[in-house]
């Protein structure tokens, strides 16, 4: 399988995972990257390639064969903000049929309905499927040949895939706010943020406003006044306490989950 794709370092982990469990070799072809994608793709131990050319059927199986990266069936997915990790299976068995090249496209720009051909680098890639005579042919076609250039005794079907349509969707109060989401997860994870931080933030603003206001209220000191000015800087002082736990405790969470994420710990021993 190749991966065609920049800037999906968010991404590029759970898809190369999710790859390799469906085919023997996985390839990421990097068209100019400016985040950190081919260094985690490295590490997750992929294959990794510059690919500098214009993204074409063509410049792909020109790369493919120059590198050497052709051994039976090659599955080629560019990877877009629009393409969805729940397609691949459906790709991956259009390679494991009897195709030896299965293009399905998206036109760049429209073209005219009385011809039926399409020229190849004027579409984005869906999905590729090439054998080695499909790529070999491919390779050899001029960057401005069209569907009707390719051989006939190869088996070959090109389809126009349509691009979704985004309809509205309605959405129920929890999806609709993102602070419900959040309130709910800390509520259900018990996050020492709401359980710490939250009300030393509410102890020390009040301890704060109230001791503004000590000066003006009290004039003399006796036991009234001097129980609510200790009360006021205790409300205070324990307020700031809770936020410093609140945020101690948070990062040394991030950190127990770094440690056993590093090290493969099982989360509940």
């Amino acid at each position: 399988m190749v991966l065609v794709a920049r800037d999906i370092e968010l991404r590029i982990v759970s898809l190369y995972v999710r790859c390799k469990e469906m085919v023997d070799e996985v390839v990421f072809l990097d068209t100019g990257s400016n985040d950190e994608t081919m260094e985690l793709a490295t590490e997750v131990g992929c294959k990794v390639y510059n690919f500098t050319s214009e993204l074409t059927p063509q410049s792909v199986s020109e790369f493919l064969l120059a590198n050497d990266e052709m051994s039976g069936k090659t599955l080629v997915l560019e990877i877009t903000d629009q393409w969805k990790l729940s397609d691949l299976p459906l790709s991956v068995n259009r390679a494991r049929e009897s195709w030896d090249i299965h293009f399905a496209y998206h036109l760049l720009h429209s073209q005219s309905k009385e011809n039926d051909d399409v020229v190849l680098n004027s579409t984005m890639i869906q999905h590729l499927v090439l054998s080695q005579e499909g790529v070999e042919c491919l390779a050899a076609l001029s960057p401005s040949a069209t569907s009707s250039d390719v051989p006939k005794h190869l088996r070959v079907r090109f389809i126009q895939s349509e691009r979704p349509i985004n309809l509205p969707q309605r959405e129920s109060l929890a999806t609709a706010s993102r602070f419900a989401q959040l309130f709910y997860w800390m509520l259900e994870s018990k996050h020492p943020l709401l359980l710490f931080g939250i009300p030393g933030v509410v102890l020390f603003v009040l301890g704060y406003r109230l001791s503004g206001d000590l000066a003006t209220i009290f004039t003399e000191l006796n036991t009234t006044s001097i129980g609510v000015t200790l009360a006021t800087i205790a409300m205070t002082l324990i307020g700031l306490f809770a936020m410093m736990v609140a945020l101690i405790l948070y990062i040394m969470g991030k950190q127990v989950e770094r440690i056993q994420h590093q090290y493969n710990w099982p989360k509940d021993g």
